[in-house]
């Protein structure tokens, strides 16, 4: 009897630290949601030189900074949820497209197809109907308009309006997750723990928030038919920022700053 009132003991004062623990986690959770919610999806385009500021006290950021300076004019933030290569690659695509007609005109031509492609694939067509949808309407208005800066305006303002931002990641998120799965057999080369190509897809590319990484952007890229330069920005060796074309040897049409966990827009000088 008295061991069981002594077990009892213990397990109810457990209970409250356990509870306690839960707590601060759940708050700091809901600090980091409000901090991320307060950038917008994607920023306006700052000069590149305000970096240093952020690294004011950081004299290895800061000769990167002026390195970064000599071959980029400006940035454009995205806001660090999870999310962050998909919506700045897919903005900065269709954003430099807007100053080549014919580029876009094809790539438009392509993204008709793709719900088709996917569909093949074994993807449920009502999963991606809505998506699909989306990101052929996002296209149309912004092709539609005659003036380069205003439609590039207004790929700006649908790419802040949470719902047509987010399904534009979805979408982007199940091309690349479709052209895993059309080349899995190179692919599944790159995949640790003993999952399918398959598995991963489901668990670390079509999920939102879930974070990219090399495969993803190598796929993403093969699927909108492009090339990707990022930047690599970190407190690696000498005074230089490191590049990287994907795949290698492109003519990158996209230029992304990466910085440990987040990626954001460059623009070259």
């Amino acid at each position: 009897m008295g061991d069981e009132a002594k077990n009892s003991s213990t397990t109810t004062e457990d209970v409250p630290q356990l509870n306690q623990d839960e707590l601060i986690m759940a708050q700091q959770r809901q600090i980091e949601k409000e901090i991320s919610e307060s950038i917008p999806l994607v920023g306006e385009l700052e000069s590149i030189l305000l970096l240093e500021h952020e690294y004011s006290n950081d004299t290895v950021y800061q000769e990167k900074v002026r390195n970064l300076s000599l071959k980029y004019s400006s940035i454009r933030r995205t806001r660090p949820d999870g999310n962050c290569f998909f919506r700045a690659f897919s903005f900065a695509y269709i954003e430099r497209l807007l100053d080549k007609k014919e580029e876009f005109k094809a790539f438009y031509q392509k993204a008709e197809k793709s719900k088709d492609v996917l569909v093949e694939l074994g993807f449920q067509q009502f999963t991606v109907e809505d998506f699909y949808d989306t990101y052929l309407d996002v296209l149309k208005r912004v092709g539609d308009i005659e003036n380069t800066e205003e439609a590039k305006a207004e790929l700006y303002t649908l790419f802040n309006d949470q719902g047509y931002s987010d399904y534009m990641v979805v979408y982007l998120r199940l091309l690349t997750s479709g052209q895993l799965q059309k080349e899995k057999d190179f692919y599944s080369c790159f995949i640790e723990g003993h999952r399918t190509v398959e598995d991963f897809c489901h668990q670390e590319v079509e999920p939102m928030y879930k974070e990219s990484d090399h495969i993803h952007i190598i796929a993403a890229c093969a699927a909108l038919g492009t090339g990707v330069r990022v930047i690599y920005m970190d407190r690696g060796t000498g005074k230089a920022v490191t590049e990287h074309d994907l795949p290698e040897g492109c003519i990158p049409s996209v230029h992304l700053l990466y910085r440990p966990g987040h990626y954001d827009i460059l623009y070259p000088v």
